[in-house]
């Protein structure tokens, strides 16, 4: 397997690398969108993409820019304060990730591509993005991840606590706002070689995975980045030794991951539970 590793290295390394970029910046972008608890914006501006890129192809275009209108036409969509109205913004995003699935399926029929370019339209493979597509992902990834570092007060306070974001002089609705316009520009770069299943996964799975590892936002956003890694590397590595679809291995060993350390933390602090419980008995009394 670590042979693997290092063949896997030398012979896709814009693979290695797209992925690298793509996890670390959905995991924590996937940390505020939990803490907000609109999970489910992630499947949608996915879905989103997907009908983009598959629309892009059947009109001859770039299929990043039809992932990035069909994700801002979706922003501008969820953008309207739904707390107001008679339905929850949950049902905007139900119905916009429905008719994004479906129409993104009848537009590749339309296309006249057979089933295996289908499933690669929609679903992407990681293992064989190029430099352009690595390149594409520096671009727009790396300076989305440094504004969200930058305004990482202003973004947590938002989410958050709003009336407190309002007292300290925090436009809410312009920085709310601007995360899910980088959000959407975050998911449409990743969607091409990453899929919407597996740009969910980084969005959501990876963020849960350290959430429920720490509660302190200074460990929780590192450790998310670090955990999408190495279930990339783990997942492309599985991928190429087993010769096996790259972006299931790697979801599957996200959810792996989700799994084991949660389980193992509990089991580490229940073992420490034990072994202080004696010392507290034998502790003499003054």
């Amino acid at each position: 397997m670590i042979r693997s590793f290092f063949s896997l290295l030398d012979l896709f390394p814009a693979a290695v690398l797209s992925g690298i970029i793509m996890a670390v910046t959905c995991a924590v972008f996937g940390v505020f969108v939990l803490l907000r608890r609109v999970v489910f914006i992630s499947i949608a501006l996915s879905e989103c993409a997907a009908c983009g890129i598959a629309a892009a192809a059947l009109l001859g275009l770039s299929p990043f820019l039809g992932a990035l209108f069909c994700c801002l036409v979706a922003v501008a969509a969820l953008a309207h304060d739904w707390e107001q109205q008679r339905i929850p913004r949950d049902a905007v995003l139900g119905t916009i990730f429905v008719a994004a699935s479906a129409l993104s399926v009848l537009l590749v029929a339309r296309s006249g591509m057979g089933l295996l370019e289908i499933k690669a339209r929609l679903y992407g493979d990681l293992i064989l993005a190029g430099w352009a597509d690595c390149l594409l992902l520096a671009i727009v990834h790396l300076p989305l991840l440094l504004c969200v570092i930058l305004l990482l007060k202003a973004i947590l306070y938002t989410f958050l606590d709003r009336n407190a974001a309002q007292l300290m002089g925090i436009p809410v609705r312009a920085v709310e706002f601007g995360f899910f316009v980088a959000l959407g520009l975050v998911v449409s770069a990743a969607s091409k070689s990453g899929g919407s299943m597996l740009v969910f996964c980084y969005l959501s799975v990876v963020p849960a995975t350290a959430l429920m590892l720490s509660k302190r936002l200074a460990v929780v956003l590192p450790l998310a980045a670090v955990l999408a890694v190495l279930a990339t590397l783990a997942g492309l590595t599985c991928s190429f030794h087993y010769d096996l679809p790259g972006n299931q291995c790697i979801i599957v060993a996200a959810a792996a991951l989700f799994i084991a350390l949660p389980a193992l933390a509990g089991a580490i602090r229940q073992l420490r539970r034990l072994i202080a419980a004696p010392d507290r008995k034998n502790t003499p009394v003054n």
